[in-house]
């Protein structure tokens, strides 16, 4: 699992979504946007790196309120993701998004990967 960097982050609020280093970073990559606290988060998180692994995927993660820039980019992803709860997950098939998410089941992520 990569961690976002502040560019690639700044770099989506400008444009809208992530770049092409994030979300063509492989066939299929998910981009998990969440808040270090959040329970739903600590049991994702106990599973990602073995579903990572099992689906052959790239997997992004940004616990936002640890950043510096949290308050800009939670307006951001609530405003232009339209999305107010965390965890919340990005799929992208080769750079194009194919669908998202809040909290699913390891089986359920590896669905939407799959697409």
């Amino acid at each position: 699992m990569k961690r976002l960097t502040e560019d690639q982050c700044r770099a989506a609020m400008e444009t809208r979504d992530f770049g092409l280093d994030v979300r063509g970073a492989g066939e299929t990559v998910a981009v998990v946007l969440t808040q270090s606290w959040c329970p739903q988060w600590v049991a994702m998180r106990s599973w990602l790196d073995a579903a990572e692994r099992d689906s052959g995927s790239e997997v992004f993660l940004l616990e936002y309120d640890l950043e510096p820039f949290f308050d800009e980019f939670m307006e951001f992803k609530e405003t232009v993701f339209g999305n107010r709860s965390v965890p919340y997950v990005r799929y992208y098939r080769n750079g194009v998004l194919i669908s998202d998410s809040n909290y699913l089941s390891k089986d359920g992520f590896q669905k939407r990967l799959r697409g």
